[in-house]
C-alpha cells in the first residue's frame, strides 16, 4: 500500500495538527487513495470559509472534481453529522458538561 503524503497549504481555514488529530479517525486513507484526506478536508473548509465556486478552488488543493466527490460522498453517508457530533461531545466534556445537551433552541427566520 502506498503512503499518501500530506502537503500543507497556508490558508486560514486549514485544520491545525491538533484539530486534524481529533477527527482523523473518521477519514481513513483507503488503499487506492490518491489524495490525502486532510488535503481534501482543508479544500472543503476553504470553500465553506470563502464561499467560492468549486472551479475556483486554488490549484494547490486537489482537483475540484475530486474535492466535490469527497464532499458529496461524506454528505450522503452522514459523515459530516458524525464528525460534528463527536466534536460537540468532546468540546462539552472538556468544558465539564454533559456530552449531549439536554435541550436546544431553534430560531427560524421566516
Amino acid at each position: 500500500m502506498k503512503k499518501i503524503e500530506f502537503k500543507a497549504t497556508n490558508y486560514l481555514s486549514d485544520l491545525t495538527d491538533t484539530q486534524w488529530e481529533q477527527i482523523a479517525e473518521y477519514f481513513p486513507q483507503g488503499p487506492n487513495s490518491e489524495h490525502h484526506k486532510r488535503t481534501l478536508l482543508n479544500a472543503v473548509l476553504y470553500l465553506v470559509n470563502n464561499g467560492c465556486k468549486w472551479r475556483a478552488l486554488p490549484h494547490d488543493f486537489s482537483p475540484y472534481s475530486t474535492v466535490h466527490s469527497f464532499y458529496r460522498r461524506a454528505r450522503l453517508s452522514g459523515l459530516w453529522e458524525k464528525v460534528l457530533e463527536a466534536v460537540v461531545q468532546k468540546t462539552r466534556l472538556t468544558a465539564e458538561r454533559n456530552a449531549a445537551p439536554s435541550y436546544a433552541l431553534l430560531i427560524l427566520k421566516v
